[in-house]
């Protein structure tokens, strides 16, 4: 049986490494026979100049045969080992057949190991990569989300992990966080990538600005509603360097690039400040805050003109429920007075 061919294939086919695949293929051969006849113990062989494979079965030596797929004589066991006494157990030449359900297990079992070899491959690969921004264009696009060619390799965004709303077309080239590798495929996937996070636009930053990747800027804490805004608070470690000037760029040449990756998203950066009141302040924006005062560990009150209501809350809440989110206090919007007692409406954190 020669199966060199098949062995050459699979390396062109494959990418993977020769004498690996000759074992595959020899211990796939190996459990065919021994699922046509499972009491005996076979070995399988392939001669690297050849390429013919070898199939021996171990035998009794007796003085008797009385089952010859099982025992061979002590005549023809010298001609194979000179040595050979009765009731040794030697290798001998395998002539039995094997059928079309036993080829059809071997091609299952090599199929298998080549996906357990390149799955290991990939994951000893992509290990050291996890939460980092990896690249590449989209190979197709499913129901449950898009794949996306990472090298030879294959990284899947699930839909639940996509920016909402946007498009990833064939042949584009997208951006997106390593959020996970896994040792075996889960539904034939493997490197499972992200776009919704927080985490993704910290990384996205450290990749645009210098400082961030450097530390010398810091992120000291970050939100998200995908799709909406991101608001960041940043801190410098050295004093003559402005954290958001530095982050936001001249004519927000740094920032662009990242809002370009997100799409219609925006981004409010801000500067730390030990001050919980100008915190607040400075979470709310776009909107000019006139007042704050903490009410306790869990509550704030922040009053701003009517014509900034709008913008604080922003849309279905989210500006508002974002600064809570970054200030760990619920904020709640004092209307104008507009008679004696005033009306007072409450905006609770969207749920995360």
């Amino acid at each position: 049986m020669n199966v060199s061919h098949v062995i050459e294939e699979l390396v062109e086919e494959r990418g993977l490494d020769k004498e690996t695949l000759t074992g595959v293929v020899c211990e796939g051969i190996k459990a065919a026979y021994e699922k046509k006849y499972p009491t005996l113990v076979f070995s399988v062989e392939q001669d690297s100049k050849t390429g013919e494979v070898t199939i021996q079965a171990k035998m009794k030596v007796v003085s008797q045969v009385e089952n010859d797929l099982e025992e061979i004589s002590l005549r023809k066991a010298r001609a194979i080992k000179k040595s050979a006494e009765i009731g040794d157990e030697i290798e001998v030449p395998f002539e039995g057949q094997i059928g079309r359900i036993e080829i059809l297990k071997a091609k299952q079992i090599i199929a298998q190991r080549i996906r357990d070899i390149e799955a290991s491959l990939i994951y000893e690969q992509f290990k050291d990569k996890v939460d980092t921004i990896v690249h590449g264009p989209v190979h197709k696009t499913e129901r449950a989300g898009v794949v996306i060619k990472l090298g030879d390799a294959l990284g899947f965004l699930p839909r639940s992990l996509m920016i909402p709303q946007e498009t990833c077309p064939v042949g584009h080239t997208v951006k997106a966080l390593l959020k996970e590798v896994l040792e075996e495929p889960r539904h034939e996937n493997q490197l499972i990538l992200d776009r919704a996070s927080a985490e993704f636009v910290a990384k996205l930053f450290e990749l645009e600005i210098p400082e961030v990747f450097e530390k010398i800027v810091e992120i000291k804490k970050i939100v998200r509603s995908p799709g909406y805004k991101t608001k960041v608070v940043v801190d410098s470690r050295e004093e003559n360097i402005d954290p958001v000037g530095t982050c936001i760029g001249v004519g927000g040449a740094r920032i662009k690039p990242i809002l370009r990756e997100l799409g219609s998203e925006k981004i409010d950066v801000i500067r730390d400040t030990h001050s919980r009141e100008e915190l607040i302040r400075n979470s709310l924006k776009p909107a000019v805050v006139n007042r704050v005062e903490i009410i306790d560990d869990e509550n704030a009150h922040v009053w701003v003109d009517e014509d900034q209501r709008s913008l604080a809350i922003g849309k279905n809440g989210q500006n508002i429920a974002l600064a809570s989110k970054l200030t760990g206090l619920t904020l709640t919007i004092i209307k104008p007075e507009e008679s004696e007692e005033a009306e007072v409406e409450e905006f609770q954190e969207l749920e995360t």
